[in-house]
C-alpha cells in the first residue's frame, strides 16, 4: 500500500483577496463562538476549504476559521461537515466599510469541476 503524505496546514489562513473570483470548495465543521481577535470577540465558522481553479488551483486550507460575516451567513447552515460550492466574489460596499465577501452560486460547469474532485479525492488513499 502507498501512503500520501500531506504538508501542514498554513498558519497565516486565507488572503480572500488572492481567491476572488475562484471556485471554492468549504466542507463546513462548525461555529467557533467568542474568539478573542485584535477587533475584539467574533464569531467564525472553523472550516476546510479548496481552491478548484484559478492561481491558487489545488490549495488546500483546513481547519480555517472563516470571519467575514457574509461569509459566515451562508455557511452556517451546513455544519456538521456539509460541502458547500461557490465562487468567491463580493457584495456592494456599504458608506465607509469594504464591500462584503460573499460565494456567488457555482455554474454547472463549476459543479463538474466540484464533483470531479470529490470523485477523484474520495478514491485517493488517506
Amino acid at each position: 500500500m502507498t501512503e500520501t503524505l500531506n504538508d501542514p496546514g498554513s498558519a497565516a489562513g486565507i488572503n480572500w483577496t488572492d481567491l476572488k473570483g475562484a471556485l471554492l470548495l468549504f466542507t463546513v465543521d462548525s461555529v467557533e463562538k467568542d474568539i478573542d481577535t485584535m477587533y475584539g470577540k467574533s464569531d467564525a465558522i472553523r472550516c476546510d476549504v479548496v481552491v478548484l481553479d484559478g492561481d491558487q488551483k489545488d490549495e488546500d486550507y483546513t481547519d480555517m476559521l472563516v470571519f467575514p460575516k457574509v461569509l459566515q451567513s451562508q455557511l452556517r447552515a451546513k455544519v456538521g461537515g456539509q460541502k458547500v460550492l461557490g465562487r468567491l466574489g463580493q457584495g456592494e460596499a456599504k458608506k465607509g466599510q469594504d464591500p462584503p465577501w460573499k460565494l456567488e452560486l457555482a455554474s454547472d460547469a463549476d459543479r463538474k469541476v466540484g464533483m470531479a474532485y470529490l470523485d477523484r479525492t474520495a478514491k485517493a488513499p488517506f
